[in-house]
């Protein structure tokens, strides 16, 4: 029973911890960081009310130190998604009928307690299954996703508010209904905020949900599946499930309840994804939400005016934090003739100054790539340009996965502003950088806006306010996330809503109220209390 309406006001972002010498938050982390070394944990599959364990194991490792085993999964197999599927339809009903006030509490909690007993754990486990560092870690892990929980339920609030017009003797509402049938939600591995938001986002709607994050994000995605239940989340309104991508779209993208995707990840997949569900069409109760964030090939573009500091830091941070690891990452950088050489040693300077190695050496700014596959892919772009003409490694290049999976920091010099590391997404520390002549911006800029399929993030760093005025207008479709003189990555929930057109997704944007309108139905409800008793109308009446 409802006695009240119940306001939930616009938070403030949470505060990011400094983790300086000798402080309480940076002993706890240390002591949470070995506490988890020394203990290998067996992780279910969480489906309805079971944790779920297999004869299949697949060890955890961190990237940065593959001879230690952090625990097992356990792999799924199709039978597994099924019984999910039926364990969040089974639930759906009590779920979508709950208060909005109770749904909304289960998430506020889960937010509080990422923000105080399991911060470190959450941390933690960020750091050694994705070979985060610590910053990268409470940015990420603590402070994003404590956000993306708080913000959505100011912001669902904000919608469930949103009511039409009445006339005299009516009254008109609106109902915002969860989809009718089950949310898949497919998570990657470099966020684990974004492995928590997206289930979470759709199931506050009042949605049930089938999440599969990535096999390499599994360590901390188990951590925050039981913070949710300490939250007290209804059994079966997310389920965590450990499945391969062919076998989870062939189970849902198949089932008559299917009724949304929530997804993060490459633009081949989601392709595919969209592909097979507009194929599907017939059988599906009704049009499924389709929802992605895909690829980028995230540009700096920096004028002749530019500070030569603030473009090399844009670079050095925006490519190589988190080893370029990001959708948002600076890959591909257009310095002008007249600043190069200048931008050119700082860039050098500053890769030499990096050091790389473990986590748990907080003096270290790189860290291992996510796993072999990754590794692999990397070092042959590397690999390419070291021995072609058309590019110069300026700095970087060095490979070793004897102990991780170590990149070190890349910059290549593309002859060609077409050359392929300018153009292909590399996820990895591989910035590649074209020098243009000084006096050539506009023709720049028309380059900027061709050369990637993708539109995900990008930056133009520029003193001349009319330089950045004309970049903004005619990169308008480059980059649905556009910095002006900063790197293009860092956004904050509730200040920068993430998401990128073209071949980088469907532009939902993270982090805003647009992203929460596409796990709601609308009704409409009129309520007449004065019927009409006659059909005649007055205009009738002439004699």
């Amino acid at each position: 029973m409802n006695n009240g309406y119940f306001d939930y006001p616009m938070p403030v972002n949470e505060q990011v911890l400094s983790y300086a010498p000798g402080s309480a938050e940076k002993k706890r982390l240390k002591e949470v960081l070995a506490e988890l070394k020394k203990t290998e944990i067996d992780v279910p599959m969480y489906i309805g009310s079971k944790e779920v364990r297999t004869n299949k194991k697949l060890a955890l490792h961190p990237p940065h130190e593959i001879g230690l085993t952090l625990g097992h999964l356990n792999a799924g197999e199709e039978k597994h998604v099924t019984q999910a599927i039926d364990a969040a339809l089974a639930a759906r009903e009590s779920w979508a009928s709950s208060s909005w006030e109770n749904r909304a509490h289960i998430f506020l909690k889960a937010a509080d307690l990422l923000a105080t007993k399991y911060r470190p754990y959450i941390n933690a486990t960020t750091m050694l299954g994705q070979s985060k560092n610590v910053f990268q870690a409470e940015i990420d892990a603590a402070c994003e996703l404590i956000d993306f929980l708080r913000f959505n339920v100011h912001f669902l609030s904000e919608i469930y508010k949103q009511q039409p017009n009445s006339s005299p003797g009516m009254h008109n509402r609106m109902e915002y209904r969860p989809l009718e049938g089950f949310v898949l939600a497919v998570t990657p591995f470099n966020f684990t905020a974004i492995g928590g938001n997206l289930p979470t986002s759709a199931a506050m709607c009042g949605n049930v949900v089938v999440w599969k994050c990535a096999n390499t994000q599994v360590y901390s995605a188990q951590m925050f599946m039981r913070i949710l239940k300490e939250s007290g989340l209804p059994d079966g309104v997310i389920n965590l499930i450990f499945v391969d991508g062919p076998t989870i779209g062939r189970v849902c993208f198949n089932h008559r309840d299917f009724a949304g995707v929530h997804f993060t990840g490459s633009t081949g997949v989601f392709n595919n994804m969209w592909e097979t569900i507009g194929k599907n069409m017939s059988m599906y109760k009704s049009y499924p939400r389709i929802v992605g964030e895909t690829g980028g090939k995230d540009f700096v573009l920096a004028h002749k005016s530019a500070d030569p500091d603030v473009v090399a830091t844009a670079l050095l941070r925006g490519a190589f934090e988190f080893q370029g690891q990001k959708c948002s990452a600076a890959s591909r950088a257009y310095i002008p003739s007249n600043l190069a050489e200048e931008i050119k040693k700082k860039l050098i300077a500053g890769v030499k100054s990096f050091k790389m190695g473990t986590v748990e050496d907080f003096t270290n700014f790189i860290n291992a790539v996510i796993d072999e596959k990754s590794f692999d892919n990397i070092k042959r772009y590397i690999d390419n340009a070291k021995k072609d003409p058309k590019a110069e490694i300026w700095v970087g290049g060095k490979c070793d996965k004897k102990a991780g999976y170590f990149i070190q920091p890349t910059i290549i010099e593309a002859k060609n502003p077409k050359y392929v590391s300018m153009c292909e997404e590399i996820f990895g520390p591989v910035l590649t950088v074209y020098i243009y002549p000084a006096n050539s911006f506009e023709k720049t800029l028309e380059l900027v806006d061709t050369t990637s399929p993708y539109a995900l993030t990008g930056s133009v760093i520029a003193r001349d306010r009319a330089a950045v005025d004309l970049a903004t207008k005619r990169l308008r479709n480059a980059a649905g996330n556009f910095y002006i003189n900063d790197k293009p990555t860092g956004a904050v929930v509730g200040q920068q809503p993430f998401g990128g057109a073209r071949g980088s997704g469907t532009n939902d944007k993270a982090g805003s109220i647009l992203n929460l309108y596409r796990w709601l139905s609308a009704r409409t409800v009129k309520e007449t209390f004065n019927p009409a008793t006659d059909y005649r109308y007055p205009y009738m009446n002439e004699k």
